[in-house]
């Protein structure tokens, strides 16, 4: 099972006290412990390495011919797609767009409101490392400001269909790489356009972008755990048993249940579970949920709007 990541950003006013239901505050969690050795004093017994740290050190890696490790996911895929860099492809998430197709093959999907309108509906990001292997993903719909933030951190190109002037002065950035319409039209619900098998290459060589890579990849964004000497985080001092995810979104109600057989949280909406036909209709499911928390500003009186998360 993909060991994908759901990311949700919520207003802050929303927020709060779900996220220390959930996980516990920063407010909340202990301060570390740091100790300073100054220059010149004995430091024979920091030197002398700990039963734990020689035991850390002589633990390998595992390696497998061919393949790496994926810095989305931490699951081992094709080397060949190491410097390929990820499509963040906008998913329309109103109830008529349902069901879904592709997105339990996506490495990481965001969830974010998309509109302070309409009991504050939510659209979908979702990050694809080998897109090469898409065969429906969609329905696509418009993108907003956040994602012309959030997108570049991947260095990902994203795949839309239009959105309002508030992203034109994002789309001047040099580092925002964008394919806007023009996907393939599948009947099916309201909205009908997706990505194919063999469109993201297509595109990306018409519009002259780079398929790896580009000066303006930060490096990785995540810092995984070493399998080897995995971390238990339920031994924390504030960590928190969660077997239920109730998010504050009044339009689609999700919610993500914890599944203790598989050991991911299942993902459901508009009362039902969200499941892929093209993955034999089985429920979405992540390894890991995190839950953002920022400050929105409303452009208008139509709820367009930008989670303020270019901050500490």
């Amino acid at each position: 099972m993909k060991k994908k990541t759901l990311l949700l950003f919520l207003s802050a006013a929303l927020a709060c006290t779900m996220l220390t239901g959930c996980g516990g505050s920063s407010d909340d969690a202990a301060a570390p412990t740091v100790t300073d050795v100054s220059e010149g004093e004995n430091t024979e017994e920091a030197d002398e390495p700990t039963d734990a740290a020689e035991e850390e050190a002589s633990a390998e890696e595992e390696t497998r011919e061919g393949m790496y490790r994926s810095e989305l996911t931490n699951e081992w895929i094709d080397e060949s797609l190491q410097n390929q860099r990820p499509v963040a492809i906008m998913v329309d998430n109103e109830k008529t767009a349902l069901p879904h197709y592709g997105l339990n093959d996506a490495d990481i999907v965001y969830e974010m409101m998309n509109s302070t309108a309409n009991g504050e509906i939510t659209r979908f990001m979702a990050l694809f490392k080998d897109w090469g292997s898409i065969k429906q993903v969609g329905s696509i719909r418009s993108v907003r400001p956040t994602n012309f933030m959030i997108a570049p951190e991947y260095n990902a190109v994203v795949i839309h269909d239009g959105g309002p002037f508030y992203i034109d002065a994002y789309l001047k950035n040099p580092w925002v790489e964008h394919l806007s319409g023009g996907f393939a039209r599948i009947k099916n619900g309201k909205f009908t356009e997706y990505v194919t098998t063999g469109e993201v290459e297509k595109r990306m060589k018409a519009a002259g972008y780079s398929t790896e890579y580009n000066d303006y990849a930060q490096g990785n964004h995540w810092l995984f755990a070493s399998e080897s000497n995995p971390v238990d985080l339920s031994e924390a001092a504030d960590s928190k048993d969660c077997t239920l995810v109730d998010l504050p979104f009044d339009h689609n109600g999700s919610q993500l249940d914890y599944d203790a057989a598989s050991n991911t949280y299942l993902y459901s909406e508009y009362g039902a579970k969200h499941v892929d036909p093209l993955d034999d209709n089985k429920q979405m499911a992540f390894t890991n949920v995190i839950l953002q928390c920022a400050p929105v500003t409303q452009y208008d009186a139509n709820g367009y709007m930008q989670f303020n998360i270019l901050n500490s």
